[in-house]
């Protein structure tokens, strides 16, 4: 799957598009115009340099909240610090008025702790004493993946009927372009924060993660021998911003953070059909695409969700032997300018399903443009096995900006 970043401003589809098409015409009306940006199929990229596999830490469910992720946080402090810096010297470049919201967050963002459910609240504070951030930037680096990141998953059965998941995580639109390097700063400095996360509790594994060092949620993950979730964002006008400030009138019944609700369901449903239930029913904050993987042969399905309610549930079919979803609705045509879905199902296709395995899968989404300047890593995930391989990932020139 491929998971785009997209936005800072509270932003409508339009307005995001407007925006992705002047910044086509930049690129078009350039002294020097780009390289062609071709859709290719690509085939031996797996395995990758071992230098670009992700590593594995252990968050023990069995501490204090407040605690288990103090060791990681430590550790990625300098990370976590610079990409909050970047974030909050591009809110400055918007000028007037950016102050204020600087101020709010450092002086009255660390309060929406005490709001988030348990354990969401004392985590969060535990990650800001051990890294020194203040709890404020800390809440808001927790947050934006909320409203600001975009998809591409993939679920696949092999001839045997085994199922593998796969997606690429893509983010930093629209939050600085480096002109120099020709690259996101935000995706740039995304990268060094990328980590597995072994959930686990009297020293055995509950579920695995695709994570961000001290993002607490889950937006890519695996409960070994029962299911496999990734989530995609959802364009839509009734958006996260409209159900943030929902929660922040009313936080008991506005509904539920999506990362959050992901790692409740990793760690307490038994199984793909409550997981499937949970993720149709619960009201969120924000609307969103939840993929999601079962454990025997078919068992799939693509659940696209306004804030309220699930508006369609796309199941696996005995004849189909893959699904994919992007971060438009199924039934419709993605936009123009952000058409990864069409070269996606055109590598899936060539693959053919004889070839449905990590290799197979890893090469379509090292594609461009399914592979492109926002792609942070690709994320591997077989049930059966319970298997986890995550990758970070680079597009070469000349490579498409999203």
């Amino acid at each position: 799957m491929t998971v785009l970043g997209r936005g800072i401003m509270p932003m409508t589809v339009n307005m995001q598009r407007v925006i992705l098409s002047l910044m086509l015409l930049h690129f078009v009306v350039s002294p020097d115009p780009p390289p062609p940006y071709g859709m290719e199929c690509v085939t031996g990229k797996y395995p990758p340099p071992s230098a670009d596999k992700v590593p594995t830490y252990v968050v023990n469910l069995d501490l204090p909240p407040q605690e288990r992720w103090a060791a990681l946080a430590k550790e990625r402090k300098d990370s976590i610090a610079n990409l909050i810096g970047l974030f909050i010297d591009f809110v400055k470049e918007f000028g007037n008025g950016t102050q204020m919201i600087i101020d709010f967050v450092n002086k009255d963002m660390g309060k929406w702790a005490d709001l988030f459910p348990a354990p969401y609240g004392d985590e969060i504070k535990g990650i800001a004493t051990a890294t020194g951030i203040p709890l404020g930037e800390v809440v808001l680096y927790n947050i934006f993946y909320e409203v600001f990141t975009v998809c591409t998953s993939i679920v696949a059965r092999n001839p045997a009927g085994k199922m593998f998941h796969a997606r690429n995580l893509d983010f930093g639109l629209f939050l600085g372009w480096d002109i120099k390097n020709d690259t996101w700063k935000i995706t740039e400095a995304l990268r060094p924060m990328i980590v597995n996360i072994d959930f686990q509790r009297g020293g055995k594994t509950v579920f695995k993660s695709v994570s961000f060092a001290g993002y607490t949620g889950v937006i890519t993950a695996i409960k070994p021998g029962v299911f496999t979730l990734s989530i995609n964002e959802r364009f839509n006008l009734d958006g996260g911003y409209l159900g943030i400030l929902k929660w922040l009138l009313n936080n008991s019944t506005a509904g539920q953070w999506m990362g959050f609700l992901a790692r409740d369901i990793m760690e307490y449903s038994p199984s793909y059909a409550d997981a499937r239930h949970k993720l149709s029913t619960v009201e969120l904050l924000a609307p969103a695409y939840y993929i999601l993987g079962g454990n025997i042969s078919g068992q799939a399905c693509i659940i696209t969700r306004s804030r309220a309610k699930a508006l369609d549930v796309w199941d696996m079919n005995a004849t189909d032997w893959y699904i994919l979803e992007t971060n438009y609705d199924h039934w419709e045509a993605p936009f123009f300018l952000d058409d990864r879905r069409t070269p996606a199902h055109k590598c899936m296709d060539t693959m053919t399903q004889k070839n449905v395995s990590f290799p197979g899968i890893f090469n379509v989404l090292s594609s461009k443009p399914v592979l492109n300047k926002l792609t942070t890593y690709t994320a591997l995930m077989q049930v059966n096995s319970g298997t986890l391989e995550t990758y970070l990932q680079y597009c070469p020139d000349p490579c498409w900006p999203w």
